[in-house]
């Protein structure tokens, strides 16, 4: 029997590690939901598999990240990847000296700028949702992802970004955010998403 370990889970799915002779593959499975009604669930989750599968397909061909080994199966809930084996930057984003932090964040930024020159938007960006392997960055778990052109939307998640730096990685966060910026103004649209930023911020000041 191949031996399969669950290495992290969330509301809306699981992701499963398996460990085979020759190689480890990832699936991520789809969690069904017991108060939706079971075709509708099963729709649902075949459209936001599908739509995973296709933004990571795309983005696998721009930036560092996990393409899809072959389309989703099983009723469309799962995707088949492969195994990035590095250091999830949540965790150890922190250990390195402060220079190592902001090269890695400048080039998480480089990434973000091709990602959004691609209007790829990737919905979660957190450092849970990037490995370090070697010098490379990898962005993985594209489940809140979506294709948009508008300089809104790309603002939205540099700020979701901010706002998860300074929660996480609170020491350095200043410094580390505006490494970030740097690397992303290689985006041909960044001094737009950058005002469009500004915007978004003043905004999150006057709810509080």
């Amino acid at each position: 029997m191949t031996p399969t370990k669950i290495i992290a889970q969330g509301a809306e799915a699981k992701i499963i590690l398996v460990n085979e002779k020759s190689n480890s593959f990832i699936i991520k499975d789809r969690i069904k939901k017991s108060y939706r009604i079971p075709e509708l669930d099963k729709k649902i989750r075949k459209r936001r598999t599908k739509s995973e599968a296709k933004l990571l397909e795309k983005a696998s061909k721009i930036i560092n990240s996990p393409k899809p080994l072959f389309q989703p199966t099983k009723g469309f809930s799962q995707i088949k990847m492969p195994y990035i084996k590095g250091k999830r930057l949540s965790e150890h984003l922190d250990n390195f000296p402060l220079k190592k932090q902001k090269e890695i964040c400048k080039t998480i930024g480089q990434e973000i700028a091709k990602l959004h020159d691609a209007d790829i938007i990737h919905g979660d960006l957190t450092t849970s949702n990037m490995i370090l392997v070697g010098e490379k960055v990898f962005l993985i778990d594209f489940g809140l992802g979506y294709i948009s052109r508008k300089f809104e939307d790309k603002a939205v998640d540099l700020h979701l970004l901010k706002q998860a730096l300074e929660a996480k990685h609170f020491k350095n966060w200043k410094e580390l955010i505006k490494e970030v910026f740097n690397g992303y103004k290689k985006s041909k649209d960044s001094k737009k998403v950058f005002e469009r930023l500004k915007a978004v911020e003043k905004r999150g000041r006057y709810k509080h």
